[in-house]
Formats: C-alpha cells, sequence, structure tokens
C-alpha cells in the first residue's frame, strides 16, 4: 500500500470549477482544490474515508507508532479515516475490536471498530470509551480534531488549541504505561507549560508535518511517546 498519495496519472492534471451563481469565491477555492488534491484522488482509489488516512500512515510509517494489538482510542474519529488505518494495523475485528472513535458527527460503520455517537468534550465521554474498551487502558490515543473554523485566526487557534489540552489531559489519566499520544494542533499551539506537561509525562516529545498535511496549513501533529505512567 503507497503512502505517498500520488499516482503516476497525477502528473499534468488539474481541473477547473466553474463558478456557480450562488456559489462564494472561497467555496470554489474549496471545491477546486480538492478536485486537484492528489491525496483526495488517492483515498477514493484506496478505498480510504478520506485523504487524513495518509497523515497517519506516514507518522506511522517514520516513527512506528502502530502495533498489532494494540487498544486506540480516535478522538474525533469522522469521518473514519484513522480508525480505518488503525484498524488493519492492530489487526482489530468485530469478534475482538480493538478501536474506539468518538465524534458527535455520524461515521458509517467499520469493520473491528467500536463507534461512539458523541461529544468528547461531555462529561461522561471518558468513561463511555474505557467502557468501549471493555475497561483496558488504550495504548495509544489519537486525535485530529480540529474546532470548526470562524474565520478568525487568533479565535480558530485558540478553540482547537483547547482541543488538543482536554485530548492530552484523558491520554495522560487513561492511557497504559509506556503509551503513546498523537493529537493535531495549530502552529504554536503547544507551548510553554503544555510542552513542559507532555515532557514531563513522556520519555520523547515531537513535532511533526507529514508530506499529507497541505503547506499552507497551520496544523501540526505533537507525537509523545513512552508514557511514564500516571503520576496523582
Amino acid at each position: 500500500m503507497t503512502t505517498s498519495g500520488r499516482g503516476r496519472g497525477d502528473r499534468g492534471m488539474f481541473e477547473r470549477v466553474k463558478t456557480a451563481r450562488k456559489r462564494s469565491n472561497s467555496s470554489t477555492r474549496w471545491l477546486q482544490r480538492q478536485l486537484n488534491d492528489p491525496y483526495v484522488r488517492r483515498s477514493k482509489i484506496d478505498g480510504y474515508r478520506s485523504r487524513a488516512a495518509y497523515k497517519l500512515l506516514e507518522i506511522d510509517e517514520k516513527h512506528k507508532l502502530l502495533k498489532p494489538g494494540q487498544r486506540i482510542v480516535d478522538l474525533g474519529a469522522a469521518p473514519g479515516g484513522w480508525c480505518q488505518v488503525a484498524a488493519v494495523k492492530t489487526g482489530s475485528t468485530d469478534a475482538d475490536p480493538l478501536i474506539v472513535g468518538i465524534d458527535y458527527l455520524e461515521v458509517e460503520p467499520l469493520p473491528g471498530v467500536v463507534l461512539l455517537l458523541k461529544d468528547f468534550l461531555d462529561d461522561d465521554a471518558p468513561e463511555a470509551l474505557l467502557q468501549a474498551l471493555g475497561g483496558h487502558a488504550p495504548d495509544l490515543v489519537i486525535s485530529d480534531m480540529a474546532a470548526p473554523t470562524t474565520g478568525h485566526r487568533q479565535t480558530d487557534h485558540l478553540r482547537t488549541t483547547h482541543l488538543f489540552e482536554v485530548a492530552a489531559l484523558f491520554a495522560r489519566e487513561n492511557l497504559a504505561p509506556g503509551g503513546a499520544f498523537l493529537s493535531k494542533v495549530f502552529r504554536g499551539g503547544t507551548e510553554n507549560d503544555q510542552l513542559s506537561e507532555l515532557k514531563r509525562d513522556y520519555q520523547t516529545v515531537h513535532h511533526i508535518k507529514p508530506p499529507a498535511s497541505r503547506k499552507e496549513s497551520p496544523e501540526l501533529y505533537v507525537l509523545a511517546k513512552g508514557f511514564r505512567g500516571r503520576k496523582d
């Protein structure tokens, strides 16, 4: 399976979108970008729910994150691309599901994945996730969560940073010793106290910009490995 997101037929391909009367210029640019994105085209060929699957594949290819038998929690799972990758890499099955995903958006069923239709920010969400894992501690917590954009850069940054913080808190309170945490954050979103806490709790902490992440996007991923165990 290729993780490059590019096929031989991609070279020279560019599709223009006619601007509809009721479509805004920004919507037209987004649609044109989607139509001409090699990762979008590749995801359809490979059967992934979204181009985001390649971000996880590329991170795993370099950092050897996903392993057979791991129990994984996917925060903000819709539309399911990361769950698809995780289920295959861990060997998760319907008879013995190892992957639990949660999102307030509905996700179509996936083999080997337990999906919770629920907002991760709900107070009872952490307990629901652990119950779905059969009471076991996760070996890996992954999060591709991002707040819906408002168009105001500072506001979007703060909202997505908050999602990172609650994801990091869930990981710190529930990960199995030796586990790992992978989460999206906007550039500049893990600084000072946040980085200090991660370095205290994990043996290694990296910032990653996988090739599948668009160059113009402010998103980065934080990968923390070797969880030292909860310190009350």
